[in-house]
């Protein structure tokens, strides 16, 4: 039941009835809107027809069930990062607006926002749109780089995330330098992410940057909603520079993960992903330089092995040792001469029987009675004169006239 102010109350009834002109009653219902409903309000609801007249956009708000109308003034027209369209899903900040002339009720939107079903449909559509192209594809995906020199992080300034990386950045790996380069990550802001993006590819080569981390904290899926955009997907998969995307909470998806050479749960595994780890960087020094300890001391040993054999034979090869050797040698040939020479025989006993013309004797046919001989010894010669001539006989396994004949 609807109450009239009080002086319009008190001066204008008929039987116990309140009495109003059109005016009154419509100024009634404005007063009683004003005290009894919230200044703002959230409405979630579909657009329906907005038309844009004089510089305000109107618009039909509806939820299947009811519809009210609303409208976005000029002036607040221009300060949305979102502008909505026909069927969109959307939150809506606003409060009523009552014209009391006539008794027309109006949402004057304030701010407006997509809901999460339109968020999720324009994912949906982009998505349909890119992955034909193979911009999604693993085998486009580059590998990060194991040793960073500079990263460009693109994220807001300030923020919780930013200052979580850059502790992350310096408790882990503090030799790669981190390039901040502030961005606005809510909104309409699409190109200006792009352009920011582009600029650091630009400027790669020249300030040695290796690769490239797009951040952003913690948000609804909807405030997440510029990182779906075409536009920015195709820059991320133009970078020079291998992209590695930490947005959002771990469940987030967005078309920028997707076109990402690394997604990463949030901002902090971003730069955990890139960077690495000082304490294992630490270990696995430690145990290659005991591999390497190891590894060269059984080299030394082998060489020092293998140089000590060839000590040996150099030394065996030694001009000296080889000369002893050789010495050692000829005194045995000459030994083996001497034991072998005619000389020693005649040192014996033996001698060597020979004709007047110096023929070596060797059989006792070769004698005849009468004949000269000359018989060598030891000590010198004898000349004999044969008067007989006697063949012995010889064992059957000596050949006759072996050796030289004893003196005699």
């Amino acid at each position: 039941m609807l109450t009239a102010p009080g002086s319009i109350a008190s001066h204008r009834q008929q039987d116990g009835i309140p009495r109003f002109t059109v005016a009154e009653l419509n100024q009634a219902i404005g007063t009683l809107l004003e005290r009894g409903f919230a200044p703002r309000f959230l409405l979630e609801a579909t657009m329906g027809r907005p038309q844009q007249k004089k510089g305000h956009l109107w618009l039909s708000l509806l939820d299947g069930q009811a519809s009210i109308q609303g409208v976005i003034w000029s002036s607040q027209l221009q300060k949305l990062s979102f502008l909505p369209q026909e069927g969109d899903g959307v939150v809506v900040v606003g409060k009523l607006n009552f014209w009391a002339a006539r008794a027309s009720l109006t949402v004057q939107v304030l701010d407006v926002r997509p809901s999460l079903t339109t968020v999720l449909r324009q994912f949906e559509q982009v998505r349909s749109r890119l992955e034909p192209e193979g911009l999604f594809d693993p085998e486009r995906k580059r590998a990060l780089p194991p040793w960073p020199r500079r990263i460009a992080l693109l994220t807001s300034v300030p923020s919780a995330a930013l200052a979580d990386m850059l502790r992350t950045a310096r408790e882990r790996w503090p030799a790669t330098d981190l390039l901040v380069v502030p961005i606005p990550v809510q909104g309409n802001v699409e190109s200006q992410i792009t352009a920011a993006i582009e600029s650091v590819c630009r400027q790669a080569a020249s300030l040695g940057i290796d690769a490239l981390v797009l951040a952003r904290g913690g948000g609804s899926r909807e405030d997440l909603a510029v990182f779906d955009g075409e536009q920015l997907a195709r820059c991320l998969a133009a970078s020079p520079l291998p992209v590695i995307c930490g947005i959002g909470h771990e469940d987030d998806v967005t078309i920028a993960d997707l076109v990402a050479d690394y997604r990463a749960a949030t901002p902090t595994a971003a730069l955990v992903a890139v960077l690495p780890e000082r304490s294992q960087v630490l270990r696995s020094l430690a145990q290659e330089r005991e591999h390497l300890q190891r590894t060269l001391s059984l080299r030394i040993a082998s060489a020092r092995q293998r140089l000590g054999t060839r000590q040996e034979q150099l030394q065996k090869l030694h001009p000296s040792r080889l000369l002893e050797q050789r010495q050692q040698w000829l005194a045995q040939q000459r030994q083996l001469l001497r034991a072998l020479s005619p000389a020693h025989l005649l040192a014996r006993g033996f001698s060597l029987l020979r004709d007047r013309d110096g023929r070596l004797l060797r059989s006792v046919v070769q004698f005849r009675p009468g004949d000269s001989v000359l018989a060598e010894l030891a000590d010198g010669r004898v000349a004999l004169r044969v008067e007989a001539s006697e063949p012995a006989a010889a064992p059957p396994d000596a050949p006759p006239g072996d050796g030289p004949a004893p003196a005699g």
